[in-house]
């Protein structure tokens, strides 16, 4: 008889892999090594997607701010760059939330960002 190798911790790990390969159709949920590539391959799909969400989101803030901005006239890089002239140190998310929100709070950060620019004209 040949020797045991791992024996009751290889196939707890092996049920391990199966669970996570759970919901997948045909040999990827019942083969060892269809398992395996199917689990590696979800991995790496779930750790790109996080970052992906991210940038997304991020896009979507910078859409609503620039649409609440042309409704100002002002377009949203010079309205960026209003806002780093005022040292006003708002993320994007806050600031689409108080566009969307709280509009008259929007407009006041919309003078202050102008106010800003005007600064920089007058400087340079």
């Amino acid at each position: 008889m040949p020797r045991a190798r791992k024996g009751a911790a290889r196939r707890q790990a092996k049920v391990r892999w199966f669970k996570k390969a759970k919901g997948n159709r045909g040999a990827r949920r019942t083969q060892w090594r269809r398992v395996k590539e199917a689990v590696v391959r979800a991995g790496v799909y779930a750790y790109k997607d996080r970052r992906l969400i991210k940038r997304d989101y991020r896009q979507l803030w910078i859409t609503r701010i620039s649409a609440a901005c042309k409704m100002r006239d002002l377009n949203y890089s010079r309205f960026i760059a209003g806002l780093k002239a005022a040292n006003i140190d708002l993320n994007r998310k806050m600031l689409s939330e108080v566009a969307i929100a709280d509009p008259a709070a929007f407009d006041k950060i919309v003078e202050q960002a102008k106010a800003g620019l005007e600064s920089l004209q007058s400087a340079a």
